[in-house]
């Protein structure tokens, strides 16, 4: 498969990241040109919040059954598409049916096999598993469009045990888990995190990655290719190691190659 132009959709509601950065280091990486693009949903409708507000996900543990969504959840869609700052509480889609979503709104002249979209979005894309008969969160659902939710990347992989058990004391305690919470910082990615760019770094390889070769992650903790279930292997391979492994970086030599 052999891209010519990647577009990349920002948003707008993670000031920390950087779309031009990124669009940058794409363009280094692959040897393809980069389109930075505007919030993919500023260009939906109504019709598109009544969908998204379909594919939201109530039951975490049976696959997905479209909803029936009420005046509200359409008006919130709605507003979404205009101040798409985060809120309280976090909505879970569907991943496969909100990306069938956000394909219907790529036009037809730019939906091509040779063009890849790629969208940012701070919506909560979940994928229901067979293993375990349950919905996770997912900070990557790898197709065209492909999406990186940016509450996944915060969200999906989990944080250190030891915060969930002194997390779960402390509630039952009465205590005020901010100091908790300090005591880990920098453990795990936070939201309004400075280190939120780099990271993306390594969602838009693993999206691209598997357009071109049909595989997008690596079981070396040692690459950024890594589909890090924990946030310290999150951090560790996209930080502290920061490149590919020697057998993802031979592949992408030779895909360079073929450009």
């Amino acid at each position: 498969m052999k891209i010519s132009k990647i577009f990349l959709y920002d948003e707008l509601s993670v000031p920390e990241l950087k779309v031009d950065e990124l669009c940058k280091f794409i363009q280094n990486t692959f040897s393809v040109p980069v389109e930075k693009r505007k919030n993919i949903f500023s260009l939906a409708n109504e019709d598109t919040a009544h969908k998204l507000a379909s594919c939201r996900i109530f039951n975490t543990k049976k696959p997905f059954e479209s909803h029936s969504p009420a005046r509200k959840e359409i008006e919130f869609e709605l507003a979404s598409f205009y101040d798409s700052k985060k809120t309280e509480n976090i909505v879970m889609y569907d991943g496969f049916e909100f990306q069938r979503i956000v394909s219907e709104l790529v036009s037809d002249y730019e939906a091509t096999l040779d063009k890849l979209h790629i969208v940012f979005t701070n919506k909560l894309t979940c994928t229901y598993d067979d293993s375990d008969y349950r919905y996770h969160g997912r900070a990557v659902i790898c197709s065209n469009p492909a999406i990186i939710s940016t509450t996944g990347i915060v969200e999906a992989p989990a944080k250190p045990r030891g915060y969930y058990l002194e997390i779960i004391s402390n509630v039952v305690q009465g205590v005020n888990v901010d100091t908790l919470k300090k005591k880990y910082q920098g453990t795990y990615l936070e939201y309004n995190d400075k280190r939120f760019s780099t990271i993306s770094e390594g969602y838009l390889l693993q999206a691209i990655f598997y357009y071109l070769t049909g595989e997008a992650f690596c079981d070396s903790r040692e690459c950024r290719l890594n589909n890090a279930h924990w946030q310290s292997d999150l951090l560790y391979s996209q930080l502290e190691i920061g490149r590919l492994c020697e057998k993802h970086q031979k592949a992408l030599e030779q895909l360079v190659a073929l450009t």
